[in-house]
């Protein structure tokens, strides 16, 4: 950032960011007022809604001001250093500099929060893991992964509980759904959808070969009730016996639930709970986030070309990401990040290659937002 020569802010278009800050304000007080409103109080829903919304532009208003006070303090010691000579002139380009520095981060940080928030930032995720390609090795791979999450989840503080899953005859997943709860789960996990490709010696290799192989990660936004309903009617329920490794019987009631969705062919299939009807409960839940994320993609794929592409790059035609245990590497080809820290992430130190994911979207955001303007 530069000061313009009458002494304003100059950047691309810092008046409109000020003039949106001050619009900000407006709406904290509206907000504030409705938290006051009976008829707002009464209705959890809408007060879960309100109250949201005054945390989010709480947040921007904090940082907005304190970019604003920065601007006003690098402003007030350029004037000092104008008027002065000496160390009181130094002292003054010192505080100057300084406070344009503040300024430039406040800023950015600013910018990023105005940013449009992805709908999905306040659900919880139902993360699906299947064993792709590469046989039993796929289905043991599928399960180091699950591994992976829920060691990355318990260090992030979240909640993590196991929808449904069927073991494979070594102990892997053929595949494996499970729900975790937190704040910013989805704005960390989204970009995990995607083929995982490992790189390794499998237990079943008896000459020592590395092989490939791969497990499809499916991330979709848990969906309430209200937002996704299902017809009875388009639905077809079947239960059977609970099996295990090798197809053996695990239940000597029929209490595994299949629940196929007619008009787009999404079968959900859960047997760990002994109830049929809890195994249905946690199947419903599982089809509705696949439904609202199928909606999601339909209707971003009428949007612009880029959203598109954006949509194509997590499809499972791509490898997003390699994990070679003989080098130790971890590849995120999306971002061309290399990491040799196999065993680190493996055990959970996830957000060496999640943050850098993050900090990607946001910078395309930005871009769009400046080509935009």
């Amino acid at each position: 950032m530069t000061i313009g020569a009458n002494g304003s802010p100059h950047r691309l278009y810092p008046r409109a960011v000020l003039d949106r800050l001050l619009q900000l304000e407006e709406e904290l007080a509206h907000v504030e007022s409705q938290l006051g409103d009976p008829e707002v109080t009464s209705n959890r829903e809408r007060f879960v809604e309100v109250s949201r919304r005054h945390s989010q532009l709480a947040e921007m208003i904090e940082v907005g001001s304190a970019w604003r006070r920065a601007l006003e303090d690098s402003l007030a010691a350029k004037e000092m250093a104008e008027s002065s000579s000496g160390d009181e002139l130094s002292e003054a380009r010192e505080m100057e500099a300084a406070a344009v520095l503040d300024a430039e981060k406040l800023e950015e940080e600013f910018r990023l929060l105005l940013l449009p928030r992805d709908p999905n930032d306040d659900r919880n995720v139902i993360v699906e893991i299947r064993g792709a390609e590469g046989g039993e090795e796929a289905n043991l791979w599928a399960r180091d992964l699950f591994e992976m999450y829920r060691s990355y989840v318990s260090a992030k503080g979240w909640g993590v509980e196991v929808l449904g899953s069927h073991l494979s005859d070594m102990g892997g997943y053929t595949d494996i759904a499970f729900l975790v709860k937190g704040d910013a789960v989805w704005s960390h996990l989204k970009h995990e959808g995607g083929p995982h490709r490992v790189q390794r010696v499998p237990v079943t290799e008896s000459q020592g070969r590395v092989h490939t192989s791969s497990a499809a990660v499916t991330v979709l936004p848990e969906a309430d009730e209200v937002e996704v309903e299902i017809d009875a009617n388009d639905l077809e329920i079947d239960t059977y016996r609970s099996s295990g490794p090798g197809g053996q019987s695990v239940n000597t009631t029929d209490s595994a639930v299949r629940v196929t969705h007619l008009p787009t062919g999404l079968v959900v299939s859960m047997q760990d709970e002994k109830s049929q009807l809890q195994n249905k409960a946690k199947a419903l839940r599982v089809l509705r986030a696949r439904l609202l994320k199928l909606r999601q993609e339909e209707q971003a794929m009428s949007q612009a070309a880029q959203k598109r592409d954006q949509i194509k790059s997590g499809g499972r035609a791509e490898k997003i990401r390699t994990y070679n245990f003989k080098e130790s590497r971890v590849t995120d080809h999306r971002i061309g990040l290399t990491l040799y820290k196999l065993e680190r992430v493996l055990s959970g130190g996830l957000d060496e290659v999640v943050q850098p994911l993050m900090l990607r979207e946001r910078e395309q955001q930005l871009e769009a937002e400046h080509e935009s303007t």
